[in-house]
């Protein structure tokens, strides 16, 4: 029996910016995405994180706010409140975005770390998109990642830890887009690592 062909991976690093903790009670601020590159049974091809990107600044959904939060991103409410992107309107550009640039390949979100990333990026999907080009499981945790190949428990695992040839170049700023492009360059730079001791084997 021939192998059943499986389609390549994209990989979309994605990076929120939000006012709180939890999606619902608190807004998605901004979003910003990049593609970091496509495995295939042959392997990891590293994309170009600029040559590809999506990014929109949101209006927010609630009136609450955690201050420290929105201090984060620097972003003002009252502004987005006016300019912001309507989330429906900016969930189906992202997922079309997202459609159009996978064309031919399964897309995956990634972050770091993800977790907090796509609990606010599948809620908006879902809540105002009514799907994720994603499907329910299709992000990966570059902390894991890291931690996998380091052969380091997860919890021990911080950027300072790693080694500095995996890290970017680029600032962590906080914008959601540059932080996406800085997170591409890191995805690309792990999938290539061999890990430590990888050398060896």
């Amino acid at each position: 029996m021939a192998p059943r062909r499986v389609k390549p991976s994209l990989y979309i690093s994605v990076d929120i910016e939000a006012d709180g903790p939890i999606p619902g009670p608190y807004s998605m601020l901004s979003i910003g995405a990049a593609v970091a590159g496509t495995q295939d049974a042959d392997g990891f091809v590293a994309a170009d994180p600029e040559a590809r990107t999506f990014y929109r600044e949101l209006r927010p959904i609630r009136d609450d706010f955690v201050p420290e939060a929105l201090a984060v991103s620097g972003l003002d409410r009252e502004r987005l409140g006016t300019e912001g992107y309507d989330p429906a309107l900016a969930m189906a550009q992202f997922s079309r975005w997202v459609r159009d640039v996978s064309e031919g390949a399964q897309p995956v979100m990634c972050g770091y770390p993800a977790s907090y990333d796509w609990t606010f990026l599948y809620w908006y999907l879902i809540r105002f998109a009514g799907s994720s080009p994603f499907g329910h499981s299709g992000c990966l945790d570059m902390k894991t990642l890291y931690a996998t190949k380091a052969h380091l428990p997860l919890r021990a695992v911080a950027k300072g830890t790693m080694p500095r040839e995996l890290l970017s170049r680029r600032r962590h700023t906080h914008h959601a887009l540059d932080d996406a492009i800085e997170q591409a360059e890191l995805f690309a730079n792990l999938m290539a690592w061999p890990g430590r001791g990888g050398e060896s084997r």
